[in-house]
């Protein structure tokens, strides 16, 4: 390795893959405790009881495609973490820290609040921040922005099912009472 260089490339790769065992892990779990405390899916009495739109899909899919999309949240916010000194990485950090905030909250009020037009807000307001921090991540690194396009589409479709269950059922907040203890 020449005298001017700071890390080799396989030290570089490294440095990353050590983010990404943290923030996969992290992501994943923070994912999944956020529905499992909200009760949310097809398992759901009060959920169960909705009428849906024709669109939405089996109760694996979500499963499936919040798993997938939090192992790709987790590996562009490593990129954009493994990027120092890159220009705008810290309003990019600050970004995802708050949309993943939100995103996390979209579950509990959704399915234990039972507040279908509150989440409706919020997930339009998340998938509004996503967009930017997606644009954020593709100005650090562009691998990293386009990680995040998934996650917009699927966040775009996601406020579509919100929207028209809220649609097909106005009185959704008085079908059952939201539970105030949750069960693991």
């Amino acid at each position: 390795m020449p005298m001017n260089e700071i890390a080799s490339p396989g030290q570089l790769r490294l440095a990353y893959a050590r983010w990404a065992l943290v923030t996969v892990p992290a992501i994943v779990f923070l994912g999944f405790l956020s529905g499992k405390l909200a009760n949310s899916g097809y398992g759901n009495r009060w959920f169960a009881a909705l009428a849906k739109p024709e669109l939405i899909p089996p109760g694996w899919v979500f499963g499936l495609a919040w798993t997938v999309l939090y192992i790709l949240m987790a590996l562009a916010f490593a990129i954009v973490l493994h990027a120092r000194g890159a220009r705008g990485r810290g309003i990019a950090i600050a970004a995802f820290i708050v949309q993943l905030g939100l995103n996390l909250l979209w579950s509990p009020l959704f399915f234990r609040a039972h507040l279908v037009d509150q989440a409706l807000l919020l997930i339009v307001l998340l998938f509004l921040l996503v967009a930017v921090t997606t644009a954020l991540f593709w100005r650090v690194r562009r691998v990293a922005g386009l990680l995040l396009l998934p996650y917009l589409c699927w966040l775009a479709f996601a406020s579509y099912l919100n929207y028209e269950i809220g649609r097909l059922n106005p009185d959704a907040e008085s079908l059952g009472k939201p539970a105030l203890q949750t069960q693991i």
